[in-house]
């Protein structure tokens, strides 16, 4: 899933930080792929998120990957909103057309 899409956020079910990410992602027009991930299986999928970043970070929920790489959580994608490079990255990656 995450090589075959420009942006992917894993969510919690429910998880308002989630939300936060989809709609300002939303709200810059683009329409990212979200995987909900139910409580039950957050380890199994944090580890394999691990695997696939492969870079030593943790990852944490809501987890953005742009390009194929893991950018970040809500932290990094508010930080880069507000500096301004956040529309330019979702281009370079091919999310954002306009």
């Amino acid at each position: 899933m995450v090589s075959k899409n420009a942006i992917i956020v894993f969510a919690r079910c429910g998880c308002c930080m989630s939300h936060v990410v989809k709609r300002l992602l939303l709200g810059l027009g683009v329409n990212p792929a979200v995987h909900e991930v139910e409580e039950k299986d957050e380890v199994g999928v944090v580890r394999e998120l691990e695997f696939i970043a492969n870079d030593g970070r943790k990852v944490q929920f809501p987890a953005v990957f742009i390009g194929g790489n893991l950018f970040g959580g809500l932290d990094r994608i508010m930080a880069t909103h507000i500096s301004g490079e956040l529309v330019h990255i979702l281009k370079q990656a091919g999310a954002l057309w306009l």
